[in-house]
């Protein structure tokens, strides 16, 4: 039997090869490969031509030494892994992530918390220099990763209004306007008559459910006596079981409701089935609001929800915007709003507010069947 043939491994172009090619030194073409200064651009055309011609690709762990750079940013879920791979919010704000990143050249890495030991895998892992920077999203309130990441000293954006102050005060976040969109949907409702208005929240262990409950009493104590009845009230958890289980209990316990607000889409999704299930037509006997117009899921749901649009993708993108750039704009120490141009909805172009060092961009309530 002949023995395979093993092909000769074929070996990388190394730096002194590009200096070579060039007619130039090694320390010009470390400078031009690792984007410094003070290269004649004549000479610097020459080393890329001869990077070009013999297909020189850049040691990454070499580079670093030289750059103090890693082109990597790791993005952080508090999520467990079957949250993160169901739920479509995070697909679209890992887009936006993505797209954001990979325009600047930049790596992802994702990392995922299930348990405290996953927290301090986390934290070792980016105080360990493997990345430049970190984006966090989906946190809960007691959470110990916010004060694990600023021990890490790594430069970090929040998906959300952060539930907490670090020891150097609030730190760089972007969120959506949840309590003005849970508003809009409610004051919604209200003028299509409805009077008997139910709210199945988000998890409140988390600032967007938070906002959106109070965005929703804020309605109803300009439209009910005593700011409402908390019977329509349920709390739920974003998901759509979880929105079948509050929903039933919600009917027990106060059949006569007219309107639901959601606290997200795929909570709307369940309770819709059981409205369904109970023989409630929507929107003539029960209204149905939702939030996120996660598409396209709402435009396929049954009847096509009526939901509160918050540009999701448009959030991660923004998010790895702010670290790209160092997020100066937003760290001097200011405490009056400035302006960050963002795409809003419908093609618009509004600026986002800026609390501080948070962005937080607008929303627009989207009307189709069911409300």
């Amino acid at each position: 039997m002949r023995s395979p043939v093993v092909p000769e491994a074929v070996s990388r172009p190394t730096l002194e090869a590009v200096a070579t090619r060039a007619g130039v030194s090694r320390a010009t073409v470390s400078r031009v490969v690792n984007g410094g200064y003070g290269v004649r651009e004549s000479l610097a055309e020459r080393v890329r031509r001869a990077v070009a011609e013999l297909g020189y690709v850049p040691n990454q762990a070499a580079r670093s030494l030289v750059t103090k750079r890693h082109d990597a940013v790791a993005v952080v879920i508090a999520e467990p892994e079957a949250r993160v791979f169901t739920d479509p919010f995070f697909a679209l704000q890992l887009r936006g992530i993505s797209k954001e990143l990979t325009a600047h050249d930049n790596q992802l890495v994702l990392l995922l918390t299930e348990g405290r030991d996953d927290h301090t895998r986390v934290a070792r892992y980016l105080a360990g220099g493997h990345v430049d920077g970190a984006l966090v999203f989906s946190l809960h309130l007691d959470d110990p990763l916010p004060g694990l990441i600023h021990d890490a000293g790594v430069p970090t954006v929040f998906g959300g209004r952060p539930g907490w102050r670090d020891r150097t005060g609030t730190p760089l976040y972007v969120d959506t306007d949840n309590r003005g969109g849970a508003r809009t949907a409610v004051r919604h409702l209200a003028g299509l008559g409805r009077s008997r208005i139910a709210h199945i929240t988000g998890a409140l262990d988390q600032t967007s459910a938070v906002d959106r409950l109070d965005g929703y009493r804020d309605v109803m104590a300009e439209t009910a006596e005593g700011g409402g009845d908390p019977s329509l009230v349920v709390e739920s958890d974003f998901t759509p079981a979880g929105g079948e289980r509050a929903m039933r209990e919600l009917l027990d316990r106060r059949p006569d409701v007219d309107a639901v607000f959601a606290a997200n889409d795929l909570t709307a999704l369940g309770a819709l089935r059981v409205l369904r299930e109970r023989g409630l037509r929507v929107p003539e006997d029960v209204a149905v609001v939702g939030f996120d117009d996660m598409l396209p899921l709402a435009e396929q749901s049954d009847p096509p929800l009526t939901t509160v649009r918050q540009d999701i993708e448009q959030m991660g993108r923004l998010m790895a915007r702010l670290l790209l750039r160092g997020a100066s704009p937003l760290r001097d120490g200011s405490t009056g709003a400035g302006t960050e141009r963002t795409s809003g909805p419908g093609g618009v172009d509004p600026a986002a507010r800026i609390p501080g060092p948070g962005v937080i961009l607008p929303t627009a309530l989207i009307r189709r069947a069911s409300a």
